[in-house]
């Protein structure tokens, strides 16, 4: 995943600090992703969510809001109408250098942010929220003491998160007074509602009332045990899957012709824990998959394995192979299934001992077929254009990207 940082101007005239993640291959579209309330753009989850979305094709844009993180201005100064501007002036940014933003995602206040700006941003097409409230005032519940001192002094200083945040009194009112029923009814965009059942930051009653306020089309995924920042890598990583499948659904993502001589495109393998060795593999805009090691050599076990992954072509070649020459002879195949093991025997030959490996593979055939055809299958097998190339070996050619 490639990555740009760029700066662009904000409501109140100061430069907000920004990242673009940028697919390695082709670009087929571009998301907006708003951060939670007093977070910035480098949250965890919305780093993984990002590289999920970049590994099919999907550059996004993350940014500090006005005083938070990198970006310039004073957060005190702030209130919700002024992120929504910030949002939009994002989207302009994208849009004037030629990447409109068609998929628009918010965390928290960042969630409901996205559902006010939506409806100024003509370029998208769908919507997701992640543990968005459904009243913006709801925010106001964590600093809830310094209430009354805002209001008599004009700013007050909270503890959000561990980190001092200074509060005006100004965002309190604003907050307080936005109603966000009309604009959720009249999105006219895809939404997906995530929402966590014990979020104890913002209650799961706020996704109901966000999905029943809108109109289809419409979705709504539970985020099951996620706190209200979705810290765990795993919850992260499943509502970035949500996302990306969803997603694909609602935007244009034809891909460009695949290379001359690459029928299948390019398969793009990406890293997707460094603590491990988790990976995303995607095909295409469409196709995704992990890759991982069981937890015994340090992986986390949540994809198959390398050889399993190889395992798995041949199997899918073999079963794939018998039943075209099935179809084309009209033969009686109800079905075929593929059983395949790896095993990394060692021989020893004239240069002394090496290492062979051996893949076994059981074919189970039903259907009202005779011993002959049966056989002929059996044959066909062979022919299977993967196990051709396991048997012949292949050249691999290996360069390093600039």
């Amino acid at each position: 995943m490639g990555m740009e940082r760029l700066t662009f101007t904000g409501h109140s005239g100061e430069a907000l600090a920004a990242r673009l993640d940028l697919p390695d291959g082709p670009h087929l579209a571009t998301a907006l992703f708003a951060h939670c309330f007093t977070c910035s753009k480098d949250i965890p989850a919305a780093k993984r969510i990002s590289a999920r979305l970049a590994g099919m094709g999907i550059a996004v844009l993350r940014f500090d809001f006005t005083g938070l993180g990198h970006s310039g201005g004073e957060f005190e100064n702030t209130t919700f109408t002024s992120n929504v501007e910030d949002l939009v002036l994002a989207a302009k940014h994208l849009a004037d250098a030629g990447k409109a933003p068609t998929l628009l995602i918010g965390h928290s206040l960042g969630g409901a942010a996205i559902l006010k700006a939506a409806r100024q941003i003509p370029s998208a097409k769908a919507v997701v929220t992640i543990g968005a409230p459904f009243d913006p005032g709801h925010v106001t519940h964590n600093f809830a003491d310094a209430l009354p001192e805002i209001t008599r002094r004009g700013v007050g200083e909270v503890m959000l998160g561990g980190r001092p945040m200074r509060i005006g009194k100004g965002f309190v009112e604003d907050v307080a007074a936005e109603q966000l029923e009309g604009e959720i009814a009249g999105l006219k965009r895809a939404l997906l509602v995530l929402h966590a059942p014990k979020d104890e930051t913002v209650g799961i009653e706020n996704a109901t009332q966000i999905f029943l306020h809108a109109k289809h089309p419409k979705s709504f995924v539970t985020l099951c045990d996620a706190d209200h920042l979705v810290t765990r890598p795993e919850d992260a990583e499943y509502a970035a899957d949500v996302i990306s499948a969803w997603a694909s659904k609602y935007l244009d993502l034809r891909q460009p012709a695949p290379p001359i001589g690459a029928p299948e495109g390019v398969v793009r393998v990406s890293e997707a824990d460094p603590d491990g060795y988790l990976q995303d593999v995607n095909a295409g805009p469409k196709h995704h998959i992990y890759a991982d090691e069981p937890l015994a050599y340090g992986g986390t076990n949540k994809g198959m394995t390398p050889y399993g992954l190889l395992a798995a072509g041949l199997g899918a070649c073999t079963s794939m192979t018998i039943r075209m020459y099935a179809r084309r002879k009209k033969w009686p195949l109800a079905s075929v299934h593929v059983d395949v093991t790896h095993n990394a025997m060692h021989a020893q030959d004239a240069g002394g001992p090496s290492k062979i490996d051996e893949f076994h593979r059981e074919i189970h055939l039903t259907g009202d077929l005779d011993a002959e055809q049966r056989a002929r299958l059996l044959e066909i097998a062979d022919r299977c254009p993967v196990h051709k190339t396991l048997e012949s070996g292949a050249e691999i050619k290996t360069t390093l990207a600039d």
